[in-house]
């Protein structure tokens, strides 16, 4: 219970310098790995991201793991990230295997009941998603898009987004 609060001075500036070598390194390899390795574009974008961040922490709090550990296990996650990113972006069919489609939710008027529960989303939620956009009437809403990330589009009536451009490419699922 003594050591709850206070171990030794040693700890403090163990983490002080590893945290500092370890940030510094990071923020020079995401530097080099370009802006995608943080976006949540897409599932593997997202477990980057939180892998990156749990590393850090266990590479700043664990005594058992060095500095040259960490910073290469970083190294590794953000390599790997950017050789799926790389490959999805010259394969379809990779891109295809390893990240979903946007998925059609609500298409003039009428909720897509299968796709509601291919995604497990219930229409309350998509109602919400409604409401943070300032979408009150359901007449006002042309489409809503879960994407990839899980993040949802709403395409309003009236809007520049034309449902037959390649921009607007979601899975229809039958109803």
């Amino acid at each position: 219970m003594e050591k709850l609060f206070f171990d030794n001075w040693d700890s403090i500036f163990r983490t002080l310098i590893i945290g500092i070598l370890a940030y510094l390194s990071l923020i020079l390899m995401l530097r080099i790995s370009g802006k995608r390795t943080l976006s949540q574009m897409k599932e593997f974008d997202f477990i980057v991201t939180v892998a990156l961040g749990s590393t850090l922490a266990t590479v700043l709090l664990s005594k058992d793991v060095t500095l040259s550990s960490g910073v290469t296990a970083l190294a590794l996650l953000i390599l790997l990230q950017y050789i799926l990113a790389a490959s999805s972006v010259r394969s379809k069919r990779f891109s295809r295997i390893i990240s979903s489609d946007p998925t059609l939710l609500f298409f003039k008027g009428d909720f897509l009941q299968a796709a509601l529960m291919k995604e497990r989303v219930t229409e309350a939620e998509v109602r919400s998603v409604l409401r943070s956009q300032n979408v009150y009437a359901l007449d006002d809403v042309y489409a809503v898009v879960m994407e990839s990330n899980g993040q949802f589009s709403v395409v309003k009536k009236g809007s520049l987004t034309d449902p037959n451009s390649p921009l607007f490419n979601v899975k229809k699922l039958p109803v």
